[in-house]
């Protein structure tokens, strides 16, 4: 990959990264600009906050992958990915629940366990290994 190519790489992960955190955090003027609907509060901004910080984290991997690694975020960008925006789907679920119903509530409770587990399974074949050399295991 050019240098170039990894220095794009390398600010559109900052661009993601600071718009993750800042959806994450949620102030209440953010909420009202992006006209979140009133009853989730700060909810769905936080969610897409995580997808975005995890797209952040999978381009800087992405950034760091050796030349000769197949191109694309692949298996490491969805851990990444799956892991921030599972993750904090789940931080929302136990610290701050939001007004659901029964059905809700598993139905978040399942996508989050789904998206953390598929993560951990990714994680387990050895999806974050990266190789720096063909000699290394």
């Amino acid at each position: 990959m050019s240098r170039r190519d990894r220095a794009l790489l390398a600010v559109d992960g900052v661009i993601n990264l600071v718009l993750g955190v800042l959806l994450v955090a949620a102030p209440d003027w953010l909420v009202r600009a992006l006209g979140v609907p009133a009853f989730a509060g700060r909810f769905y901004p936080s969610i897409l906050g995580g997808v975005l910080v995890g797209i952040a984290l999978a381009l800087f991997f992405e950034v760091r992958r050796p030349d000769a690694a197949p191109a694309g975020l692949g298996l490491a960008g969805a851990i990444l990915i799956n892991l921030c925006g599972g993750g904090v789907l789940a931080v929302w679920l136990v610290a701050a629940p939001v007004e659901l119903s029964r059905r809700g509530t598993i139905t978040l409770w399942t996508i989050a366990a789904v998206v953390l587990g598929i993560a951990a399974a990714e994680i387990a074949t050895g999806g974050l290994a990266t190789r720096r050399s063909e000699e290394e295991p």
